[in-house]
Order: C-alpha cells, then structure tokens, then sequence
C-alpha cells in the first residue's frame, strides 16, 4: 500500500511539473524559433527557387588543399575550395518552385565546386552522391582559384548512392 501512494504522488508531482509546459505560447509570425548563439547572426531560410539537387561524384579540388597544405585554411570554416561534385547530372525534386531561379534554371554543368565544412564531406570523397543546395551567385573570390567559373552550390544535404564513381 505504501508503494502505491508513492507512486501516486510522484506520478502527481510529473503532471504539476509538465503544466507550464502546456501553457507555453507559440512564436509569433515572422520570428525565428531556435537556440541562436548570443550575438551570432542567424541565416536567412534556404531559396527553394535556388535550391538544386544533383547526383555525381565527390573528388577533392586540385588546390592547396589537395596538395598537403590544409593548415592554410581552417576546417571548421566553409570553403569552396576543398570538394568539387564531378560527373554531375541535374534530377527534378519537389516541392514545387525548386530550381526556378535565373542562376538555377541557366546551370548546365558537369561540375560543381561544393561551398562546405570539410568535416562534412570529407567521408564521401570517391563516392557517388546525392547532393542538394542552393546555387550561389558567381563571384569570383581568393578562395576559388583557377575554378572561378565553375559554378557554386552551398551544400545543404548529401547522401551517398553507390560506394565508388564510376
């Protein structure tokens, strides 16, 4: 008998204790929801109209990095200039309106360099992938090098479709 009145007030303290939970309000129309880092800019929400999705293989760039010299440039910072996608080939995704930009709809080509944290591709050099994000405007920049023609895509998800490119 004792245990059950303990169980009944512990079960009664977890109910008082969710209450304030409940009586939460939502966030108001426009503003962001998160855990924002204090004085950390937030980005803005992805452009579906500049969102790509394309399969292909991920190579490492013919840079400073490829080359041994990675202490150039900080891994934990997003760099266009470590992965390129190879091979590449456009596939229509939903929703609808994804892709429909100027920059998006003009994009043909076989080659994308990968705007990116090392740490995120790097387990996927050599693999074929699925890759999508959203096409950046074409400014050439110290970071990218020879390939400054070579279109941008700031990578927003990557899976892996075959263990090798072939």
């Amino acid at each position: 008998m004792m245990i059950r009145a303990r169980w009944g007030v512990a079960v009664a303290w977890l109910g008082l204790a969710t209450i304030p939970l409940g009586a939460q309000q939502p966030p108001l129309p426009g503003t962001r929801t998160g855990n924002p880092t204090p004085g950390t800019p937030q980005p803005e929400p992805p452009n579906m109209a500049d969102r790509i999705t394309l399969t292909g293989c991920i190579e490492l760039a013919d840079n400073k990095r490829a080359a041994g010299g990675a202490t150039a440039a900080d891994p934990d910072s997003p760099s266009a200039s470590w992965y390129m996608l190879t091979k590449a080939e456009r596939k229509k995704v939903v929703p609808k309106g994804t892709g429909t930009s100027a920059a998006a709809a003009k994009l043909k080509s076989r080659t994308y360099r990968l705007n990116v944290i090392d740490s995120q591709l790097s387990p996927f050099v050599g693999t074929k992938v699925e890759i999508s994000g959203e096409v950046e405007p074409s400014t050439p920049s110290a970071d990218s090098g020879a390939d400054a023609k070579t279109p941008i895509l700031q990578v927003e998800f990557v899976q892996k479709v075959a263990p090798t490119c072939r």
